[in-house]
């Protein structure tokens, strides 16, 4: 199968070096979500002045330089999708980042995590094809591998309830079918997303720390899908709290991985 012909070099025909130069004043830490108005939120509340943009054929996205307990931390937005929002690190890196935290939504299939309960990614499930170039086939990839002591430790320290487990990455946000919300189910995960895995993957190829946490959004684990607190501008107040917290893990991570 073509998903069994993994190539580990480390240099393609063309890299994110021929697309993006580093970019001058670039922190070594991102902080980034998929959630456009949290981002604003971010950009708006703490002083920061934007050093570039991540462009491609859609537009624009603006990299902010941002002040936070006395660092400089960067902000940006991630695309929706592995393949995209693997493409858009790959050219963070090249611009001079050492480590990104990423949080967003998932669907929940253990319907005892609470709508915006953050969750700790420590294994993924690998159903969609961007990790596939970026490690050997397999079912699951490690998540968090370098990250998670550090991470479990924050989250402890600020007493914060959280959820460590399995996630199950897909491509096709419209096809997580009866069937495979069961099978997924059995096989331990906990929830569900689009990109995790094939962050995983990209992490352990480039060796750039990537720590991932979600928010819980909608509800799979139930007769009727539940949208609970999927939309951008539900429970807003609960995910500008849960800004702060990845500004403060990435403010931690800066020091310590």
């Amino acid at each position: 199968m073509i998903l069994n012909q993994f190539d580990p070099a480390q240099n393609a025909v063309f890299d994110p070096h021929h697309v993006v130069k580093p970019l001058p004043g670039m922190p070594k830490t991102i902080v980034t979500c998929f959630a456009h108005n949290l981002i604003e939120y971010a950009a708006s509340r703490y002083p920061s002045e934007i050093i570039g943009n991540n462009t491609t054929c859609n537009g624009a996205t603006p990299i902010h330089r941002l002040r936070f307990n006395d660092r400089d931390l960067a902000l940006t937005m991630t695309y929706v999708g592995a393949s995209v929002a693997v493409a858009e690190y790959e050219e963070l890196f090249a611009m001079g980042a050492e480590r990104i935290v990423v949080f967003g939504t998932c669907g929940v299939l253990d319907c005892s995590i609470a709508s915006c309960g953050i969750i700790l990614p420590d294994r993924a499930v690998r159903d969609e094809g961007t990790s596939y170039h970026y490690a050997p086939a397999s079912d699951e990839i490690a998540v968090n591998a370098k990250a998670l002591p550090a991470m479990r430790a924050f989250f402890d320290f600020a007493n914060v309830d959280y959820t460590v487990g399995k996630v199950w990455t897909t491509d096709a946000i419209y096809r997580e079918t009866r069937e495979k919300v069961a099978r997924r189910k059995a096989e331990g995960c906990v929830c569900v997303d689009m990109e995790c895995s094939a962050f995983a993957a990209l992490s352990q190829f480039r060796n750039k720390p990537i720590a991932q946490f979600f928010y819980a959004a909608d509800n799979l684990d139930s007769e009727k899908w539940d949208a609970r607190s999927l939309g951008n501008h539900e429970s807003v107040d609960e995910k500008y709290a849960i800004v702060e917290l990845a500004l403060a893990l990435a403010a931690k991570l800066d020091s310590e991985i």
